[in-house]
């Protein structure tokens, strides 16, 4: 039945399942299916984009060569095999790899090992699912509905009501509200939530932002927000350090943090950046923690406000708030920010040391924090030394099984190694392949060597496997162990299919 909001018309449902495509408020027009069909000469970017400002521009994205992308797809197969290792003993390693991009194909299951929601998905079976079929609080289920079509409606995945996209956006949210009853529903919840769903089926996104609320942004979402207030405090005191120009204009004005960092904090910067962008911070956010949020902050209020000639065009609190909101499009560029956010100061001990400040002087003025919210954890490492995982939650289980016994593989592969060998004798050398799009620390200045061929040990990896032979010779190099063992990269061929990282990209 339809009833009046704000004087237009819109449609009062019990379920998502049950919305009309017939019926359509100003806000979700693009959900009709024959605005859908408009749609069809109008090309998607590669993130998956009809149109919007977070739509991708071909002229000028930074797309890594395939030659790289391989190269990297490889080594992040090996590190998610042996993830708690590399995690405990070559952690630097795997922020290094975070900065540089996560590949695109395998961001969805690498962004579940970050966050420790494979870890929990693992020791919670069946949780899920027994949430997932409850009927929910009533008062959060027609919330949640009313917000669907809100989220990136130019999203080719969430572009129509009731597709699939908006389905799995309801289940993971609503199966929130009955994880945790005393939270409930918050709408900057559903950014966060659809980011994870353009990456992942619903149980994995679930846990992913089950770990984001509980760990890396803690009490974001509870009643009252007094977690993203003192949040603010600490970014403005921050700034006075990172740029005290910017501080200052923002003190002479009397602009409260929460004006304007709510939206960028509480949606960790999904619907601010260009997309490129937000997937960038995304994964160094999950693995580093909540620095990074505070990071890409700072670096737009210096950009924005860091310099008196840029202050000339905003002398009042109103041009100040209309600047903030219209970033300029260079200071959000995927290289440029990458490359501020790895050189602002600002270190987890930092923040810490800050949040410890602002909490006694937020007891001083205003008394206990009603919300009670558990400690925030800095980044993957934190999370996994808090809660040591057993062996079999970080064990891949694939769904599509090679049919061939194990004797008679292994029996074929070495009679292809050997003909591969002979053939490599004669073919031209491979060359290394460099990074095109290096960060700060990368010695990206050295002169670029002869071509030379790859030798057979675990450098191997930068080799591009084009068959299963070349993947069984790549696996040994990097393992290093008898043939009768299952290594990393022929475990992860099994399981390119499997729901752990399934993407609708």
């Amino acid at each position: 039945m339809a009833k009046i909001e704000n004087g237009r018309q819109s449609v009062d449902t019990r379920s998502i399942r049950t919305i009309s495509s017939s019926h359509i408020d100003d806000e979700s027009s693009l959900g009709s299916d024959s605005e859908i069909n408009g749609f069809t000469d109008r090309q998607t970017d590669k993130y998956g984009f009809i149109g919007g400002a977070q739509q991708c521009a071909q002229l000028g994205a930074q797309d890594v060569p395939p030659e790289v992308l391989r190269q990297r797809e490889v080594k992040w197969l090996d590190m998610l095999s042996h993830w708690d290792k590399w995690i405990m003993k070559r952690f630097n390693k795997v922020r290094l790899r975070c900065q540089k991009g996560i590949p695109p194909a395998l961001r969805g299951r690498t962004w579940l090992y970050l966050s420790g929601g494979k870890v929990k998905k693992e020791q919670n079976q069946g949780k899920f699912q027994e949430l997932d079929n409850q009927p929910g609080d009533p008062k959060w289920v027609d919330v949640i509905e009313k917000d669907l079509h809100r989220q990136f409606p130019f999203h080719e995945m969430f572009v129509a009501r009731g597709g699939h996209g908006q389905q799995d956006l309801f289940r993971v949210l609503k199966a929130y509200t009955l994880y945790r009853p005393e939270e409930g529903y918050c709408q900057a919840q559903a950014p966060i939530a659809a980011v994870l769903l353009m990456h992942m089926p619903a149980e994995d996104a679930f846990w992913v932002l089950v770990q984001i609320c509980e760990k890396y942004l803690p009490g974001y979402y509870s009643p009252g927000l007094e977690a993203i207030q003192l949040d603010g405090e600490i970014l403005f005191a921050l700034l006075r350090r990172i740029s005290p120009v910017a501080y200052r204009h923002l003190e002479k004005h009397k602009i409260d943090p929460i004006l304007y960092m709510t939206e960028w904090f509480m949606c960790a910067f999904s619907r601010t950046l260009p997309w490129a962008s937000v997937l960038r911070v995304w994964d160094m956010f999950l693995c580093d923690g909540v620095k990074i949020i505070f990071r890409v902050g700072l670096v737009l209020l210096k950009c924005m406000l860091g310099s008196r000639e840029k202050l000339k065009a905003c002398q009042g609190q109103y041009e100040t708030m209309e600047l903030l909101r219209a970033i300029e499009p260079r200071y959000m560029q995927e290289g440029f920010l990458v490359r501020e956010i790895l050189e602002i100061p600002v270190t987890a001990r930092d923040l810490e040391r800050e949040h410890h400040s602002q909490l006694k002087r937020w007891k001083k003025n205003r008394g206990e924090l009603n919300f009670k919210s558990p400690p925030r954890m800095h980044g993957t490492r934190i999370i996994m030394l808090a809660e040591p995982p057993r062996r079999q939650d970080l064990q891949q289980n694939p769904t599509i099984l090679v049919e061939a016994s194990q004797p008679a593989l292994l029996k074929k592969s070495k009679e292809e190694q050997k003909s591969k060998k002979r053939s490599v004798k004669k073919s031209k050398p491979i060359e290394e392949i460099p990074n095109p799009y290096s960060l700060p620390s990368d010695n990206s200045s050295r002169p670029s060597e002869p071509a030379r061929p790859l030798p057979e040990s675990s450098e191997a990896a930068e080799a591009v496997p084009n068959t299963k032979s070349d993947l069984l010779q790549q696996q040994q190099a990097l393992t290093d162990a008898p043939p009768a063992k299952e290594s990393p990269l022929q475990q992860s061929t099994q399981s390119l299919s499997s729901t752990e990282q399934d993407t609708y990209l």
